[in-house]
This record gives C-alpha cells, structure tokens and sequence, in this order.
C-alpha cells in the first residue's frame, strides 16, 4: 500500500475521533471535557483573552464563551478585566481550576502513553515529530472557503 492508497482524512479523523472519546472518558471523572481541559491548560499563564484563548485551542468564538461561561459555573475559570485594554477581559485560571487542571494532566498523559504504546518508540518519536511538524507548517493555515467546513460534534458521554 502506498500513501497514495491511505485515505488519509479518514485515518486521522478516526484517530482524532477514538483519542477524544477516551479523554472525555477518562476526564469524567472530574467533571472535565477535553475542551475544558484545553481551555484551562492554555489559560494556566494568565493575561489572555478569550479571544486568544480562542485561537491558541482552535475554537471559535461561540464555542470559547460557552466554555468559559461553563469553567465558570464550576469555578474553575473566572473573567477578569484587562490590566492593558478596559474593553478586554482575560480568563485566569481559579485555584480550584488549578488543582482539577493538575489531576486532569494526570489522567491525559496516561491516555496519550496508552494510545502510543501500539508503536514502537521509534515510531513514537517519528509520528509525534511529524504531526507537529504537519500542523504546525503546512497544516497551520487552512484553506479559507466561503462556507466553512464544520468540525464534527463528539457525543458527551
């Protein structure tokens, strides 16, 4: 079989789909989503705006705010105005939303160690180095279309 012959967009949308069924599965147990988990890792530096929260974990704006609204109610995130910009808020990251951010590392770590044990740690290391690399350059810019392509919604457990 050559690359030619792999469907790709299939591949990685199933592995993107399997990987996040066993995150929210495993992130249950705190009550936590992925994109909770998300959210609150890329917020742990404090002084971002939801809008840059936004786009450092790719969720669209509708989407951020109903994450933000929901880490909120747990008191795991909190809107704060901004030191520079008065119109702008920024997202800072509770205690509470610390702790659950720390056990949550916990439990995705585990999962990402299950998930890349099927691979031989060479591969490991390439596989991991080449998505990054995919993402992070030729992947990094999507092509822009008159009408968006929406992401496929995961199903909570």
């Amino acid at each position: 079989m050559t690359n030619a012959d792999v469907d790709l967009v299939l591949y990685l949308s199933q592995a993107s789909h399997a990987l996040t069924l066993e995150l929210t599965a495993g992130l249950a147990e705190l009550g936590i989503t992925p994109r909770h988990q998300c959210v609150l890792s890329k917020a742990l530096p404090g002084d971002l705006t939801q809008n840059r929260l936004a786009e450092l974990a790719a969720l669209d704006k509708t989407t951020m705010v109903v994450t933000v609204d929901e880490l909120e109610r747990a008191g795991y995130a909190e809107r704060r105005p901004s030191k520079t910009d008065r119109r702008a808020r920024v997202i800072s990251v509770t205690d509470a939303g610390k702790s659950v951010l720390a056990r949550s590392r916990a439990i995705v770590s585990r999962v990402y160690g299950e998930v890349l044990s099927g691979l031989q740690q060479p591969q490991r290391e390439a596989f991991v180095d080449a998505l990054v690399t995919l993402v992070e350059g030729r992947l990094a810019n999507p092509v822009a279309l008159e009408k968006p392509v929406r992401r496929p919604r995961v199903p909570k457990l």
